[in-house]
């Protein structure tokens, strides 16, 4: 049997949003700040939620591990996405598992009420992933930042994005796995053929007799319609 097309999208969906949101997890730059007061025009700090980094453009020059002076980490949409974007990549890849195990490509049949469980947590770990995401780009200019500055998102903050839409469209793919299990409950289980009943029973009531009753018969009566013997005489 060939593999569903929606286990095929649901399969090629998932990892790479997988990918794309780890990427904005651990790339320090949810928020680009530049055009600092007293600074230079090229300068350019970068946020994420894990760490800061200052780079001038003009010589490419970056430096990480900056100091938080405004109380950035502490702000409630950075701590939230520090526990939801680690906890989504972990839901993430046990929902491929159970997908791997339930799309079963190397088998005939796949299992399709383990393929919609995966669909399902697949599901939850896009909507973990696009909260925090939301919500940070909802208060991407109430977050620190020094006055005059210009406040640009980050390319971080973009893939987490698609990385949570690619998910939660790999997990409504793999989710429709349920209409199948439905059909299957739904259908009608179909009685035995008549005709193979029949046959069946004229199968097992036949009955050969090892003994040719009409052979001893015929024997019989070749001995009464042949001519008498000399000796019967």
């Amino acid at each position: 049997m060939r593999t569903p097309t929606a286990m095929i999208v649901g399969l090629v969906l998932c990892p790479c949003g997988l990918l794309l949101t780890l990427t904005g997890t651990l790339a320090p730059s949810w928020r680009k700040v530049s055009l600092v007061p007293n600074q230079p025009v090229d300068l350019v700090w970068e946020q994420g939620i894990w760490d800061i980094c200052r780079e001038r453009q003009s010589t490419h020059d970056r430096l990480c591990g900056q100091a938080d002076e405004l109380g950035y980490f502490q702000e409630v949409p950075v701590r939230v996405a520090q526990g939801l974007m680690p906890s989504s990549l972990v839901i993430t890849l046990l929902g491929l598992v159970v997908a791997a195990l339930g799309v079963r490509c190397w088998q005939e049949e796949p299992r399709h009420l383990l393929a919609g469980v995966a669909g399902l947590v697949l599901l939850l770990s896009g909507l973990m992933s696009l909260v925090p995401a939301s919500w940070y780009t909802h208060e991407l200019w109430a977050l620190p930042a020094l006055p005059g500055s210009t406040l640009v998102v980050g390319y971080s903050l973009v893939l987490s994005y698609l990385g949570s839409c690619l998910e939660i469209l790999g997990g409504l793919a793999l989710s429709l796995s349920f209409h199948h299990c439905c059909k299957e409950r739904r259908a009608p289980k179909l009685s035995p053929s008549p005709v193979v009943e029949s046959g069946l029973c004229s199968t097992i009531g036949a009955y050969s007799n090892p003994w040719d009753v009409l052979k001893d018969e015929r024997d019989g009566q070749h001995w009464r319609n042949a001519p008498p013997c000399d000796s019967d005489l």
